[in-house]
């Protein structure tokens, strides 16, 4: 039966946060937040490992307490881009997984996946032949801005979705289609469109939330406490 791993990107240095040091070390309930990003997978019995792909210049690492932790296995391998660092991760561990395991890639800076969200991700695709990714269907009214950040258009929500992660595809798969593509796409699925396949939406909710401001922090640790 095909496995399942989390690979976790976290070498990018999150500069919209506006701190002097990478927001997946920010202090949330006395812990980093990537600290509450692995917990999810560590804990959760249908995960083998857990993959943290950092930046060989990352020095916050070693000044934190892992040792919580069962499944964990950094990598230092991170790229420019988080393309980058997901195609080197899956490089780094293409000796110890097998071609049809499932790699679940989830932003470090997401600490709010619940096991319920994960559990209905595996469920709806463990038996899928492309794979897929958690998302949530788009409910306000979408502009488009013009000049001097005016309307320049209203945008039809109708099927749109916006993407979240954990993506999940298959290692051989996800591989080829970061290999063929290159690293300019914005997430994992993007990669595998490009082949042609149509991966899976499967229904997540805003709880799943990725921290990118200042004000999100805020909101993620009332999320986590809650």
């Amino acid at each position: 039966m095909p496995r399942h791993f989390a690979l976790l990107p976290a070498a990018g240095i999150g500069s919209r946060m506006g701190v002097e040091h990478p927001k997946q070390y920010l202090d949330l309930h006395g812990r980093p937040m990537l600290w509450h990003t692995i917990r999810v997978f560590d804990t959760h019995p249908s995960i083998e490992c857990v993959y943290v792909v950092r930046s060989a210049e990352d020095a916050w690492w070693q000044t934190c307490d892992w040792s919580h932790f069962a499944k964990l296995r950094p990598l230092t391998c991170g790229g420019e881009s988080r393309a980058e660092s997901v195609r080197n991760g899956l490089r780094a561990i293409a000796g110890e997984v097998a071609a049809d395991d499932w790699i679940l890639v989830h932003d470090a800076a997401r600490p709010c996946l619940t096991h319920a969200l994960l559990d209905r991700l595996l469920d709806e695709l463990d038996d899928d032949a492309v794979g897929g990714i958690l998302a949530v269907p788009v409910a306000d009214t979408l502009k488009r801005a013009g000049a001097d950040t005016r309307i320049a258009a209203t945008v039809a929500r109708d099927g749109l979705w916006a993407a979240q992660t954990p993506q999940m595809f298959r290692h051989a798969l996800l591989l080829d289609a970061l290999e063929r593509v290159g690293t300019a796409v914005t997430d994992e699925a993007s990669a595998v469109e490009a082949l042609g396949l149509a991966p899976k939406l499967v229904a997540s909710d805003l709880t799943n939330l990725k921290v990118t401001y200042a004000r999100d922090l805020e909101l993620a640790a009332r999320l986590l406490k809650a």
